[in-house]
């Protein structure tokens, strides 16, 4: 038995039910006095409704009494047949949407586990609706009835882990519970009101892509529509659910949670809206409900057999060791990314996809060492070629597949020199140089070499530091001698309005604030790597921050 095991009692079997050691069960036909069971357990505090069970020696003996199975309405649940591995929070999540769970007793050897609701409707209600809809744990089908105890109690020395969790879950519901005018009683228990998802992903060092948030979220129940965007300098998704009781179960599951080792955090709440309107299906926003939506952009209509795969979609991408919730090795996340072509791992291939084609460029600004400088924000630009017969577009080869995504997450879409650009990856495994003698006239040029590379380092803090494009830029390597007004006038000279300014405490980093994101896109392209002087290059990112 393992350490957790020993946590949570062992019980003995009771017909169709379990009596668990540690526990207090009411049972409603009880008509015990006192009684001692030698050798098993002791049975004590005898009255009429109520048992107590106390372990002493062998947990795995039967205990026979005269309760039957009679599948009248209880608040106590019996769940059985669970998966091996499963934990505590997951059992509870299955109640939470019906109502607040008030006590729970694992038995980890048994694969079983007993819920105790507030009420006996709120358990009412679960067991009715997981009569028609057959509730899985980690895609294994479980099975809820009714116990035939009336109620539960523990004894918490010997369920000390169970009883951790459900407190923590209970204060997250208190915390969480809207502000009303009334208080919220113990007992209540605000269900899930919505069925989307707001996701925020905090410390996004690898791109989370549209499929990766599905394949994550699809664990908890059928997923009709999503929808990503950036706001407030992070990339955030909508996520609807076909029942909020989805909703509840995947925000207890993964909130808080990273889909990579050390990064990509999610930060889960219930969205104000209970229905999203998705215009295209896109790397942007999907409806799973509706596969024969445009791709928008001008582009065409999704190919009717990729459609088709969409509208039948449950589960392409099969994670190797499944979410625990997200417990999920970076290969193995990876690999689950690649197979939809959409995210490039160190070692893993992600199709070779390095080359980035970029189209709608202002062809009379643009050059070679603009392009290497914005998208040298996301990745380490290797070689850039504006294409000579068609110069608004451009290829740019990233450093591995990972950079590429993560510049095209970003950037597609965003203004440059007054043209929205659109970034996409190119079917080009490389860009090649000129013929040496062709003069190309400056239109490809090779950074491969390049000191100005922000992601050379292993394990540079630059890893850590990629945001969206913001109308806040954060600067850095500023000498002692250059003031608040220096930079000011010179990040207005690059045809912009400065809103605000900070310097950080040390003087030698400060966040300016530019009017637009385009305006801030500009100066970053025109002062990044600017000689400050006293050999200091000024360096410029953008920020998540706000002034």
């Amino acid at each position: 038995m393992d350490g957790i095991v020993t946590d949570v009692a062992v019980g003995v079997k009771r017909g169709s039910d379990e009596l668990l050691s540690g526990s207090v069960l009411n049972s409603p036909n009880s008509n015990m006095s006192s009684m001692v069971v030698t050798g098993e357990g002791l049975l004590i505090g005898s009255s009429r409704n109520s048992c107590v069970y106390e372990a002493n020696g062998n947990d795995n003996k039967k205990f026979k009494s005269e309760d039957k199975m009679d599948g009248a309405p209880s608040r106590v649940l019996h769940i059985r047949k669970l998966p091996g591995e499963v934990t505590e929070t997951e059992v509870i999540a299955l109640g939470l949407p019906f109502g607040k769970v008030t006590n729970i007793l694992m038995l980890k050897g048994k694969n079983q586990a007993f819920l105790e609701l507030a009420t006996e409707e709120a358990a009412i209600t679960m067991v009715n609706y997981y009569s028609a809809v057959t509730p899985h744990l980690r895609n294994q089908p479980i099975y809820i009835q009714y116990s035939n105890h009336k109620e539960l109690k523990t004894d918490n020395t010997l369920n000390q882990r169970a009883q951790a969790v459900l407190q923590a879950v209970t204060a997250v519901q208190a915390t969480n519970a809207p502000i009303s005018g009334t208080t919220v009683s113990e007992s209540a228990v605000t269900p899930a009101q919505s069925p989307v998802l707001r996701i925020i992903i905090d410390n996004m060092y690898y791109p989370v892509t549209l499929d990766v948030l599905h394949q994550i979220f699809s664990k908890f129940g059928a997923v009709l529509k999503i929808i990503t965007f950036t706001k407030n300098n992070q990339f955030q998704a909508l996520l609807q659910y076909g029942d909020p009781v989805n909703a509840q179960q995947a925000k207890l599951a993964l909130d808080g949670q990273n889909i990579y080792n050390a990064c990509c955090t999610l930060r889960i709440d219930f969205s104000k809206l209970v229905n999203l309107n998705v215009k295209y299906n896109n790397d942007k926003s999907r409806d799973y409900t509706r596969p024969d939506l445009p791709s928008g952009d001008g582009q065409p209509a999704l190919d009717p057999a990729i459609a088709a795969a969409f509208a039948k979609e449950t589960s392409l991408l099969a994670v190797p060791g499944a979410l625990s919730p997200l417990a999920i090795p970076n290969a193995a996340a990876a690999a689950a990314a690649a197979a939809a072509g959409r995210v490039g791992m160190p070692g893993v291939s992600a199709g070779g996809n390095t080359v980035l084609l970029v189209s709608n460029l202002n062809e009379e600004m643009v050059t070679p060492q603009s392009l290497f400088t914005l998208f040298g924000v996301y990745g380490d630009v290797q070689r850039v070629k504006i294409l000579y017969n068609k110069k608004d577009s451009a290829l740019i080869q990233m450093a591995d597949g990972n950079q590429s995504q993560l510049a095209m997450s970003h950037l597609n879409g965003q203004k440059m020199y007054g043209k929205i650009i659109r970034v996409t990856l190119s079917k080009h495994q490389t860009v090649q140089l000129p013929r040496e003698g062709l003069d190309d006239q400056g239109l490809t040029k090779d950074f491969g070499n390049s000191p100005l590379h922000r992601f050379k380092k292993p394990g540079s803090k630059n890893f850590q530091n990629i945001f969206p494009p913001s109308a806040t830029l954060h600067l850095s390597n500023i000498p002692p001698s250059v003031a608040e007004e220096d930079l000011r006038t010179l990040f207005a000279n690059t045809g912009g309005t400065v809103k605000a300014f900070k310097f950080f405490q040390d003087h030698k980093m400060a966040l300016l604030q530019m009017s637009t994101v385009e305006e801030a896109i500009q100066a970053l392209i025109d002062l990044h790597n600017y000689n400050l002087g006293e050999n200091h290059h000024l360096r410029v990112s953008f920020s998540k921050s706000t002034i």
